[in-house]
């Protein structure tokens, strides 16, 4: 036995560390799933993240719902509590996109159209945003590294738009500044669907 201490303290001495092994039955820390869907994810301003970059399997995956409205085909629908935006199909269906959504105190809800659409926009962090993550840069052209993603649709004369992201990852989470959020490759899907002056809906959680 002394003989493996010794060997122990050799090896931490060299700057070696084990894994904490479990013991069986024993309840391991796991965070909240609230905590999960609002953590404070800073944006990745040079991460680079292509237009084909979807998400292909689960629920936030683009796929046609049952979707109950009396709004006209074509019309946008967000469901911030559900993490959903839908377009309208008629006929009691609707395209569905997952999306991220702006993090508790940044959520809104109102209706606007589409004022402007862009591709590749460019990115200026609005003051509120550089105040928690100061060392973003003022300005970003363009491009596979901007955080706004591949295509942006800007929303009536409100600072808020619907953009791509270079952090498909965090699709289904509160972590924006009260913009919407899609992978690049669903947003360059919803950009070509999607005419200027298309009627959006931003709702909080679906209305019976």
């Amino acid at each position: 036995m002394s003989t493996i201490r010794t060997a122990l303290r050799s090896l931490l001495a060299c700057g070696l560390t084990f894994p904490l092994l479990a013991l069986p039955g024993a309840a391991q820390p796991r965070p909240p799933a609230a905590l999960q869907e609002t953590m404070d994810i800073g944006d990745e301003p040079g991460r680079v993240s292509t237009e084909e970059v979807s998400i292909s399997e689960g629920p936030y995956a683009r796929q046609m719902v049952l979707f109950r409205s009396n709004e006209a085909p074509g019309t946008v629908v967000i469901h911030s509590g559900e993490r959903f935006l839908y377009v309208v199909q008629g006929n009691g269906r609707a395209l569905r996109y997952g999306i991220g959504v702006g993090r508790e105190g940044f959520t809104w809800s109102g209706q606007v159209q589409v004022s402007r659409k862009a591709e590749w926009p460019d990115w200026r962090p609005p003051p509120e945003m550089l105040q928690r993550q100061p060392y973003l840069p003022r300005f970003m052209a363009g491009g596979p590294g901007n955080p706004m993603g591949a295509r942006a649709l800007y929303l009536g004369s409100t600072v808020f738009r619907v953009h791509g992201t270079n952090q498909p990852e965090t699709i289904g989470q509160a972590i924006s500044s009260g913009c919407f959020r899609l992978a690049n490759g669903d947003i360059v899907d919803l950009y070509d669907r999607v005419p200027v002056g298309t009627k959006v809906i931003i709702r909080h959680k679906a209305t019976l």
